[in-house]
């Protein structure tokens, strides 16, 4: 399953962008932490639209909106280890 950019950015947990040295106007950047697999995998089981993923130590917290049957969409909230 393939995200948008800015969702797979969001996804590495991002910390830095900064030009990169060879003045091309590309995006260098630092992560701490790579949860794009982890949220593809908790967006694909749920069904949801990913609304945010956080790395923090060596987990992922991974938070969709899933939608139900005719009902309000709920948050979900899972953590994953990386």
């Amino acid at each position: 399953m393939a995200f948008p950019l800015s969702v797979a950015v969001m996804a590495a947990g991002l910390v830095v962008s900064a030009p990169s040295p060879d003045g091309a106007g590309t995006l260098v950047l630092r992560v701490a932490g790579d949860c794009s697999a982890a949220a593809a995998q908790v967006v694909e089981q749920t069904g949801g639209q990913l609304l945010s993923v956080q790395p923090v130590g060596d987990s992922c917290i991974i938070t969709v909106l899933v939608s139900g049957n005719g009902q309000r969409p709920r948050k979900v909230t899972v953590k994953v280890p990386m």
